[in-house]
């Protein structure tokens, strides 16, 4: 029987408490173009400061909105149809990540936030080829040799309809 010092021990158990997760957020249009490099700067930096690694992001990106989101700010109610939509793939401690969303939330640069499991490989969706051959119509319904048509009585149907709804 062997034995593992006090240290290892205490590694492994952090190693197996730590998950992989992925911050996508929308921040408000109002920042402007040479201030996004810095407002994403500070996301990923938060994200280290709870003892997160990151894993892998995107920059943030302008983008139409689907419909108004509303953001109070300093008592001043924001309607915003468009944001900056960015993610951010990474690795912390689980008791890490309740933190982390508390501070998320107060920053008033963030309209809407999501923290969600994952897993470590990619899981993006590739854009795949589509040839001409996908497109082609399907060939028209043929009778198969041999068949017989069947007349169809409507009276019966609507008496068998009738018994189905009854139950």
């Amino acid at each position: 029987m062997s034995f593992m010092p006090k240290a290892e021990i205490k590694e492994e158990i952090e190693v197996a408490d730590a998950r992989v997760y992925e911050l996508g957020y929308l921040l408000v249009p109002t920042i402007t173009d040479e201030n996004i490099g810095a407002v994403y700067t500070n996301l990923k930096d938060l994200i280290q400061d709870f003892g997160g690694a990151i894993i892998i992001d995107e920059m943030p990106k302008m983008t139409p909105l689907n419909y108004s989101m509303l953001k109070v700010v300093s008592n001043i109610r924001n309607k915003f149809n468009n944001a900056y939509f960015g993610w951010i793939k990474f690795e912390m401690d689980t008791e890490k990540v309740l933190e982390l969303k508390k501070k998320l939330d107060l920053d008033p640069n963030l309209i809407r936030f999501l923290i969600i499991k994952t897993v470590r490989e990619n899981t993006i969706a590739t854009k795949r080829f589509v040839g001409r051959d996908t497109y082609r119509k399907r060939p028209a319904y043929t009778k198969r040799e041999g068949a017989v048509p069947v007349e169809i009585n409507k009276e019966e149907i609507d008496k068998e309809i009738d018994a189905l709804a009854a139950v």
